[in-house]
């Protein structure tokens, strides 16, 4: 795991990654940066076969989502052992899928997630929201409004639980890159996006003991 302790921490921030990238690419070194200066601190951790792949270079597909779910479990459980305030969770993409299905179960205070992927490529018309219908976890998603795997036309028709709070970032897509005609950068609006979490947490956190 990746432990990054802000100076002036309110909370802790599990943060896993998608299902291409590790938990050190780019994205997740920008918004762990920009989190930090925001007196978030965050942890980041591995699915198993993300860490194979970080020994012997060879690309995996995810792990079953029981193995997945089972390390959220299990790291959840080392960094509640080790943190002195509240453990928020959250994810990119899968990560923050995984992280919605067992947040009520670990009664985290707080979800959020960055990119969630409603649906498969070209496949809206079969959501994967069974459990986000009845979700109790404040929760936050960051979501581009052109996102190839839930974009708002679409997703604003679901009957989410009213937990749900989204963050829609204009022309962005599921990486919260936006295109270039709307004067925007991606950096911008992962920076945008964390601010909206510090806001999202802050308001969520309230009365609870801080570091």
């Amino acid at each position: 795991m990746l432990y990054a302790k802000a100076s002036e921490s309110f909370c802790t921030l599990i943060l896993a990654h998608g299902a291409g990238a590790p938990m050190d690419s780019e994205f997740m070194n920008v918004m762990t940066q920009y989190l930090l200066e925001l007196n978030i601190s965050v942890v980041r951790f591995e699915f198993p076969y993300m860490a194979l792949r970080r020994l012997d270079a060879v690309r995996r597909p995810p792990n079953r989502a029981p193995v997945m779910l089972d390390t959220w479990r299990s790291v959840y459980k080392e960094v509640c052992e080790q943190a002195t305030g509240p453990v928020v969770i959250a994810g990119k993409s899968m990560g923050g899928r995984m992280a919605s299905m067992l947040v009520d179960e670990l009664q985290a205070p707080a979800l959020i997630c960055l990119g969630y992927p409603f649906y498969a490529t070209k496949k809206p018309d079969q959501p994967r929201i069974e459990h986000l219908l009845t979700l109790r976890t404040p929760t936050l998603i960051v979501q581009g409004e052109r996102d190839a795997l839930g974009c708002r036309d679409v997703v604003e028709t679901y009957p989410l639980s009213t937990a749900i709070h989204f963050e829609w970032m204009a022309h962005a897509d599921h990486d919260l890159k936006p295109l270039k005609r709307s004067g925007f950068t991606q950096d911008v609006y992962l920076r945008h996006a964390a601010l909206e979490i510090a806001s999202f947490l802050t308001r969520h956190l309230q009365g609870q003991s801080v570091d």
